[in-house]
């Protein structure tokens, strides 16, 4: 007869006879010390500490330097009206995309402890609401001083005092392979935060200087793009400082500093496919963005000093051609009539070489050279012709630049509707049958400012406003009018309906400073 307990006491009693051999066998060869024995762990370096004392060194450097520049790089975030089009001023409520932008967001840097901000021009320009925070958190609504779009340089202005600053260093003396961090806020969508985005506040990335006065392009190209400025691409400056450390977007308008914390300069642009970092950041310098800061703050415009050439690089054929002892220099194809080149006696085929004892090694550097300058200021040029090195003296004069584009923003007073980032348009009888609206009372809401309050507490373009505070609204003046009287800070009701439906709803909207 079948006995299962039996059975299952015969397999225990060979398996632990198995067992107790087994380790007999693993006794006998020393296995058992090894396996039940805890390793030690040495805390000891493998390294010699004179090896790596070097990159402590480094280590401590970019450390403190991020210390230091960190508190005075700015967040900086800005909000576009969602302007309709001329044609149909509520085409954005019925579903077609509007393809003027409607918000962005950047970097920049505190030059002065009163306020005063450096940052890219493209970060900045058509913003109609800006605002700025500090590594503290503490945030501030912002106003443009000026911008130069052939620069792409700007200036804003937040109110404050004794706010943290950074150290402006000279670009000129920044060498090829040295050390530089670039601080930023890389602003990636990575899906989190409202709406998926994900902002990466004040990232330090080190890399180190790729080459000095790299051309790129993009200013003049972005110039001639625009029917407006078009006639300013000519005098567009590009003498970029190229850098391996990771610049991204967001990070524009950030500082590029040495490891002394000194800003060399300014974030500006990348060149990839995808728009992302892919090996090459590049900088404007610094020495040129102080320059155009200056001006910006003086006179709100740049006041550009003009030799008037036309110039192109040196290449080695041109070298053999005009004897000249190296490849360098600038390549004078015209001159302009009535300017201070023509006065000075410089001709075409000239090789400039150098300002004031600055070498031109490559021809944007004498635009940049030339830019730091003031108008009147009178320099030395040195330059060949015909295989002999030559000097003259010359008087600046000041280039039609304000005629082109202008650089400073225009002042105006910001009324209540916008700063709670509203647009709005008198409503009428035949809008209302254009576009079937079941009631044709109110203002209709043409415009809302991507992320400004408004749109914050769910006020969407095609609502109608009819109501603010208890008090019916029947015109756009109207709306000016009662959201005037609302304080910085107090609350002000909005009444809202659906102009399909007729359904009216209530929010409540903080006025901002």
């Amino acid at each position: 007869m079948f006995d299962p307990l039996k059975t299952k006491m015969k397999v225990l009693f060979y398996v632990a006879l198995a067992f107790l051999v087994g380790v007999g066998v693993a006794s006998g060869l020393g296995w058992t010390e090894d396996a039940v024995a805890t390793p030690a762990i040495s805390a000891a370096p493998q390294v010699p500490a004179e090896a790596v004392q070097p990159a402590r060194d480094l280590s401590e450097s970019f450390v403190r330097v991020a210390e230091v520049v960190t508190p005075a790089v700015v967040s900086i975030t800005t909000r576009r009206m969602a302007r309709a089009t001329a044609n149909d001023p509520f085409r954005n409520w019925f579903g077609t995309p509007d393809p003027e932008p409607r918000g962005g967001s950047g970097s920049g840097f505190l030059v002065s402890s009163d306020g005063y901000i450096l940052t890219n021009n493209h970060v900045v320009e058509d913003a109609d609401a800006i605002t700025v925070q500090l590594e503290d958190r503490r945030t501030y609504e912002a106003t443009v001083v000026g911008g130069d779009p052939t620069t792409d340089v700007a200036v804003i202005k937040v109110e404050g005092s004794d706010l943290p600053t950074v150290s402006l260093g000279d670009s000129d003396g920044v060498r090829v392979g040295e050390w530089v961090l670039a601080v930023g806020n890389p602003g990636f969508r990575s899906g989190g935060g409202p709406g998926g985005a994900t902002s990466f506040n004040h990232t330090v990335t080190a890399g180190i200087v790729s080459f000095k006065g790299r051309p790129l392009g993009i200013i003049g190209n972005e110039l001639r793009s625009d029917p407006e400025s078009e006639a300013a691409a000519q005098y567009a400056i590009e003498d970029f400082i190229q850098t391996d450390a990771v610049i991204n977007p967001g990070n524009s308008g950030g500082p590029m500093v040495n490891l002394d914390g000194q800003v060399i300069g300014i974030n500006s642009a990348i060149a990839s496919q995808s728009g992302y970092f892919q090996g090459y950041g590049f900088a404007i310098p610094i020495s040129l963005a102080r320059r155009v800061m200056e001006d910006l703050i003086e006179y709100r415009a740049v006041r550009r000093a003009f030799l008037g050439v036309q110039i192109g690089p040196v290449g080695p054929e041109d070298a053999e051609v005009y004897r000249l002892p190296e490849v360098s220099g600038a390549l004078v194809q015209d001159i302009t009539e009535g300017t201070a080149a023509e006065d000075a006696g410089l001709q075409p085929q000239d090789v400039i070489v150098a300002i004031d004892g600055d070498p031109v090694d490559y021809s944007n550097q004498l635009q940049q050279l030339v830019a730091r300058k003031r108008p009147g200021d009178r320099v030395r040029i040195a330059y060949y012709r015909d295989g002999e090195r030559q000097e003259t003296e010359v008087r600046l004069g000041e280039s039609p630049l304000n005629e082109t584009t202008t650089a400073a923003a225009p002042e105006r007073t910001t009324r209540a509707e916008e700063r709670l980032g509203i647009e709005v348009v008198d409503n009428s009888p035949e809008l209302a049958r254009r576009y079937q609206f079941r009631i044709d009372e109110g203002v209709l809401i043409s415009g809302v400012t991507r992320m400004g309050p408004a749109e914050q507490r769910g006020v969407r373009a095609g609502d109608l406003l009819v109501g603010i505070d208890r008090r019916q609204v029947e015109s756009a003046d109207e709306v000016t009018e009662l959201l005037a009287e609302v304080e910085p800070g107090e609350i002000v009701t909005l009444v809202l309906a659906n102009p399909v439906t007729g359904r009216q709803r209530f929010t409540n909207i903080r006025m901002p400073e």
